[in-house]
Formats: C-alpha cells, sequence, structure tokens
C-alpha cells in the first residue's frame, strides 16, 4: 500500500501525463520485483561489467562469461512479468503511452503484453554470432551449452550454487568449474558467440535509438521508472524532453542523473506507483471512480 505522501506526488503526476501522450523510460528498479536484480539499486552489491572489448578479446574471460550466464539463463528466463509490468501494458492499451524505452533485457514488457517497446540495450533471449551474423535464440544455445558441459549445474548447486545477477549473469566464484567450462561457436560459421545485448563499451543501434527518439517527440510528457540514468544512453532521451520542454517526472528509489531536470522526482517502488497510476489514469478517463483508487 502506497503512503499519503507517495499518492500525493503521483497525484501531481496525474494532470501532466494525462494532457496527452506519454512517452515511458524504464530500468532494472522495474524488474526487482520479478525477482532480478539490478545493478545500482539501494542494497546492490558493487559490480564491474564486462566490457565488450574484454568479451572479444579475452578467452578466460568470455569463457568465465559464459559459465555464469549459462547459469544466470535457467533463473532469468523463469521471470515472469510483476504488477509493474502490467501496468505499462494496460496503458498502452488504453492509448496512454506513445511508447515504451526500457533499458532492460528481459523481455517482460512484451510478456506482459506490451507491443510498441524499443528494447534499448537488446534483448537476453537472443544470441548473435560475430562472424556470419546469425542469431540463435539463447534457449537453443542452452541446449548446445549443456551439451558441452554435461553435469555443469548439479556440480555449481553441489559446490553451493550461484545468487543472480543483473542482465542474466550469475555470481559464480568456483575457478575450479570456470576453468573447464566449454564455450559454444557459432554452428554455422564457427564464430564467436554473444548474447544479443549491448555490452559496457558497445554503442546503441543508430536504428534502436531513433525509434526511442522518436517516441519521446512524439509524447507531451516524459515518465522515468525504475532507472538511475547512469548511462548516457538513458539519460539522453530525458535532456532531449527536458530541452524540448517537455515535462519529465522520474519514479526511482535513489537518486538519479536526471533529478536536476525532473518536474517531479519520487523515491517509491516502481512496479505500486505504475498500477496507482494505471488507476488514475483510468479515472481521468471514466470520471467518478476516484473512490475504487488504492
Amino acid at each position: 500500500m502506497l503512503d499519503t505522501d507517495v499518492r500525493a506526488a503521483l497525484d501531481e503526476m496525474v494532470p501532466v501525463l494525462s494532457a496527452g501522450r506519454f512517452s515511458l523510460l524504464t530500468g532494472a528498479g522495474l524488474s526487482t520485483d520479478s525477482g532480478i536484480p539490478d545493478y545500482r539499486g539501494p542494497g546492490a552489491a558493487p559490480r564491474q561489467p564486462l566490457t565488450y572489448q574484454e568479451f572479444v578479446g579475452s578467452e578466460p574471460l568470455r569463457r568465465r562469461y559464459w559459465a555464469r550466464n549459462h547459469i544466470g539463463w535457467a533463473t532469468m528466463h523463469h521471470a515472469v512479468p510483476n504488477a509493474g509490468h502490467r501496468a505499462v501494458a494496460a496503458m498502452e492499451s488504453a492509448g496512454h503511452l506513445t511508447g515504451v524505452v526500457t533499458q532492460n533485457v528481459d523481455r517482460l514488457h512484451e510478456d506482459a503484453g506490451a507491443v510498441n517497446v524499443v528494447d534499448l540495450h537488446g534483448r537476453f533471449d537472443a544470441v548473435v554470432c560475430l562472424q556470419c551474423g546469425e542469431v540463435y535464440t539463447r534457449a537453443f544455445i542452452a541446449v548446445v551449452l549443456a551439451e558441452l558441459n554435461p553435469g555443469f549445474l548439479d556440480a555449481v548447486a553441489a559446490a553451493g550454487g550461484a545468487a543472480a545477477g543483473p542482465d542474466a549473469d550469475a555470481e559464480l566464484d568456483h575457478e575450479q568449474l570456470i576453468g573447464g567450462f566449454r564455450v559454444a561457436r557459432c554452428p554455422l560459421c564457427g564464430g564467436m558467440l554473444k548474447p544479443d545485448f549491448v555490452f559496457f563499451g558497445e554503442n546503441v543501434p543508430k536504428q534502436r535509438v531513433e525509434r526511442a527518439y522518436a517516441m519521446v517527440d512524439s509524447a507531451t510528457s516524459l515518465l522515468v521508472a525504475g532507472s538511475s540514468l547512469t548511462v548516457m544512453s538513458g539519460l539522453r532521451f530525458v535532456r532531449k524532453a527536458a530541452r524540448d520542454g517537455k515535462p519529465v517526472m522520474i519514479i526511482n528509489r535513489g537518486a538519479t542523473r536526471g533529478d536536476g531536470l525532473a518536474d517531479v522526482k519520487l523515491e517509491a517502488g516502481v512496479s505500486e506507483s505504475l498500477g496507482y497510476l494505471r488507476r488514475r489514469l483510468d479515472q481521468e478517463v471514466a470520471p467518478g471512480a476516484g473512490d475504487r483508487v488504492q
């Protein structure tokens, strides 16, 4: 249940969001309620993500990455949308959104029923060959990795398991298990395989960025939900909306790099807040429903 102050701040957003269609930028803070850890939320352990240059340039680091990803996939692909994802899909269906730009790779917006979504950083359920460009499902690569590494997941479990990390990663420090892990190659050309999402140090594809800008440009306001805006890939849309004189509202636990540009900043649970906003926006369409909003 949201407290009175949070509800008051959300009520302040409603007239702005209902004045037209708004664009929505989401980050890892939205998916924590689905059991997926984030990088920078309150209580998150410090992390040093593997860069694209490290991935392609070091066989040991690539082996370590795939060993951890093999475990992380086993957890992440079972995640299901939470109330926040469902609220977003409902707001889109009701015509409140120009679209969703998400920094998450978990595809939970789509699983919840959202249609017009830009997966800014890619998607965890696909793998691409860096040599020939062939794209495979991550489920298929999971089978290949299991065949190359029989008993690996059982050995990890016997060694105490591994905690789930962001972006289908896992906390695995058993060097004896990692050292023997066999990495899959492209079945077509033998090339290097990489999950089809944007690593640190890698650029977001231009067409994807342009589509996201179009969503922001066609909106009357921008709502950010669950992102610290630490990386420029998301912050640029906040800066663009602010430059264009469009109201910016942020819901996130903890400070963000966009706080100075926000017309309203709220520190609150993201999924609950989005659910409340959905109900209040429905009320704007159907006056008299206010007593049902909780």
